[in-house]
């Protein structure tokens, strides 16, 4: 791992701890904010979900996601469930923050900025390879090589056809001649 990730991965992942931990420690403030969102969803969901033990959960996994990904542990996944918390917190936060002063808007459009731009954060750390060739780049990079190995292996392959041909051929000339030799001299 280089230096960079190193330090950027806690760095990181420590907002969506901290985030999970108050969500679990405050699970009835988060319930009461997911309660409209469940409402809205009721109808597509098809189990009632209970909005405290769905804001313990969220909570729960930001703050094993975030550690994990700290650690370096399974960072694609980790960061992948992060991006997702953090994608559904800013659409939480954005529904149900104050709209009714000019410091709640900017309240909720900076609180809507700050949750999608850690959002896009763990989605780039979602695709990162940590400096390796994806599983992607390696499949196409096997594919080319086993399609020129199998062209030289083609072209030995008919260059061995074409000189057992030549030798079939001079083969067939020597015998012929032979046999006309031979019966030349019979003949004669």
């Amino acid at each position: 791992m280089s230096a960079v990730r190193f330090l950027a991965r806690p760095l990181l992942a420590s907002s969506f701890i901290v985030a999970g931990a108050d969500k679990l420690k405050n699970a009835d403030d988060t319930a009461e904010q997911l309660s409209p969102v469940l409402r809205r969803a009721a109808d597509a969901l098809p189990v009632r979900v209970d909005e405290k033990t769905l804001a313990r959960a969220i909570g729960g996994s930001q703050v094993a996601a975030g550690v994990l990904f700290a650690l370096g542990k399974a960072p694609r996944l980790s960061a992948s469930v992060l991006a997702l918390t953090s994608a559904l917190t800013a659409f939480v936060e954005w529904r149900s923050a104050d709209i009714g002063s000019p410091e709640g808007r900017a309240a909720r459009r900076s609180g809507l900025l700050k949750n999608l731009s850690l959002a896009g954060g763990v989605l780039l750390a979602a695709v990162d390879t940590d400096g390796r060739p994806s599983v992607a780049w390696r499949a196409q990079h096997l594919a080319a090589d086993t399609a020129k190995a199998g062209r030289r292996q083609l072209a030995r392959a008919d260059k061995a056809a074409h000189k057992a041909a030549k030798r079939a051929e001079r083969t067939v000339r020597n015998v012929a001649k032979g046999a006309s030799e031979t019966a030349s001299g019979v003949l004669a």
